[in-house]
């Protein structure tokens, strides 16, 4: 097939099988480290919103591949030797969320001020305002950007190659060193992200576009 043995075109799918898994694992990390990050951003502490802000621009200067060094040897250092995939994992999970609360911040922060004065007039707690009021709509907002985020996540598990994990990049690579074939190989690595990466920036469209009609009319 393409030049390729069966075996080591199961090994390029294995390999894009840990992609999502590892995408799906900084994901999911990165979104619960997010929502506290995104209520600090949106809180009324001016020395939380000074430091969250200092630590999101901090993690957002540091190239990803030199965060998983970081978490990867920063654990060896303490005498714990990670797993190279929970290793990966973290740094995508800590890179994701400075972004993920940066577009959380915006999402609530775009929901119409009137709101926020509704809940005020119905004597709501601060915290029954963010959960029936603000959050459902915040949600609404943030959904197309969030799923769009996604993407770019399954793309940059490729750095996790520096940790030698093998995730799609890394096996389309090793494939390449036995068979000299990285024209193929390679063409073939970047069909797969391209099916596993379309259907979610196609779907992150149709809902900015349906989010934003829906919000044109309401106005």
């Amino acid at each position: 097939m393409l030049g390729l043995t069966t075996q080591q075109m199961v090994f390029i799918l294995q390999g894009a099988g840990w992609t999502m898994v590892l995408s799906q694992l900084g994901f999911v990390g990165g979104s619960m480290l997010g929502v506290p990050l995104a209520l600090s951003l949106t809180g009324k502490s001016t020395a939380a919103r000074v430091v969250t802000g200092f630590g999101i621009n901090l993690v957002q200067g540091i190239p990803l591949p030199i965060l998983m060094f970081a978490v990867y040897f920063g654990a060896g250092i303490t005498g714990y030797d990670p797993p190279t995939l929970i290793a990966a994992g973290m740094a995508i999970a800590i890179y994701s969320a400075a972004f993920l609360a940066e577009i959380w911040k915006g999402s609530i922060r775009a929901v119409p001020q009137a709101q926020w004065e509704a809940a005020d007039c119905l004597a709501l707690t601060s915290f029954d305002t963010l959960r029936l009021v603000i959050f459902p709509q915040a949600v609404q907002i943030a959904t197309p950007p969030t799923l769009g985020f996604f993407v770019q996540v399954v793309k940059n598990t490729s750095y996790a190659v520096v940790l030698a994990f093998t995730e799609l990049t890394y096996s389309a690579r090793v494939v390449n060193n036995t068979s000299n074939q990285p024209f193929i190989i390679f063409t073939i690595a970047g069909v797969i992200y391209f099916f596993i990466c379309f259907p979610l920036s196609n779907l992150s469209r149709r809902l900015e576009r349906a989010v934003g009609k829906t919000r044109r009319a309401v106005k």
